[in-house]
């Protein structure tokens, strides 16, 4: 919530909730299951930005956001077995499998709409964006969505347990090295989950004003974390730390959106695999959604977890 918009009279900016802390082993729980999941939306390694073309690279991260929780390396390692980025020159199989995804016509006919953005119309599976999108719908549709049978989503693309070994070996070869979430992180991310679906409240800092706005719920994320944010988004922006621009956010950050950095008017937390979970408007519900770190409005990230415990 932007500072224009703070309350008078009760001094949103001193309001501490007496929230409890969440029990360690749900704490333990979501750093395990955040770590595992790191490489939803994990930056490149150093062998993906040698080995994977650049348009390639950004039609995989791209496409990877159709299918929630599936990450783009999974999609990328699969071009990679299939024709090595679409470097193979034929691009067809014994079995009749075509493009840079290796197609069966029919196959791709059931996934292929609708037609993505950039791709061909009629749509077909030569075209590197069709199939890439088509790949990530037919991998949704076969488990990967959520990370729910990952391995039989791949087992469905080719039946082998040999293809998926080698699919789930690239795609951990071509994700970069993150370190896991500090326990502060996933007691704020944790205790954002479960406000999912509590009302938009202009002003509100939790459940006796009825619900939050986007920085009382961010506020009060980190007070379950024992550690003391500013009330209203401009002031949690000026506190930091900040990310250094341009690197990938990790859970628990916070990401600030305005017309620029003396100017934010949202902010969300960032929760890991591209998502965030926010408080947006007047009539929404807490809600969890892409982190948008690609929109223009994006002003940038802080990481108040690197503080420690303060309250």
């Amino acid at each position: 919530m932007s500072s224009l918009f703070a309350k008078t009279a009760g001094g949103i900016g001193c309001a501490i909730l007496a929230l409890p802390l969440l029990p360690a082993l749900a704490i333990a729980a979501l750093l395990g299951g955040l770590s595992a999941g790191g490489s939803v939306a994990a930056a490149p390694s150093r062998l993906a930005l040698a080995d994977i073309p650049a348009n390639l690279l950004a039609l995989y991260q791209r496409a990877a956001l159709e299918c929630p929780g599936l990450s783009w390396t999974i999609l990328a390692a699969i071009g990679k077995v299939e024709t090595d980025h679409a470097r193979n020159p034929e691009m067809v199989s014994s079995a009749g499998a075509v493009g840079p995804m290796q197609f069966l016509p029919p196959t791709f006919a059931t996934y292929a709409h609708p037609v993505p953005p950039g791709g061909k119309n009629p749509l077909t599976p030569w075209d590197p964006v069709d199939a890439v999108y088509a790949s990530a719908r037919l991998l949704c549709a076969s488990g990967a969505r959520n990370g729910h049978d990952l391995r039989h989503a791949i087992w469905q693309y080719n039946h082998s347990d040999a293809y998926v070994n080698q699919v789930l070996k690239i795609a951990e070869q071509y994700a970069a090295a993150i370190p896991a979430p500090t326990e502060s992180a996933a007691r704020a991310v944790a205790f954002a989950r479960a406000q999912l679906g509590t009302p938009y409240v202009w002003g509100g800092d939790g459940p006796a004003d009825g619900g939050f706005d986007c920085s009382g719920l961010t506020q009060a994320a980190y007070h379950a974390a024992s550690i003391s944010i500013p009330r209203v988004a401009q002031d949690q922006y000026d506190a930091g730390p900040h990310v250094p621009r341009g690197a990938a956010p990790a859970p628990g950050d916070l990401l600030f959106f305005g017309t620029g950095p003396r100017d934010i008017t949202h902010v969300a937390l960032y929760i890991g695999g591209g998502q965030a979970i926010d408080a947006p408007h007047p009539g929404a519900v807490v809600r969890q959604g892409p982190a948008h770190t690609d929109s223009p409005s994006f002003q940038g990230a802080t990481r108040p977890a690197a503080r420690g415990a303060s309250t």
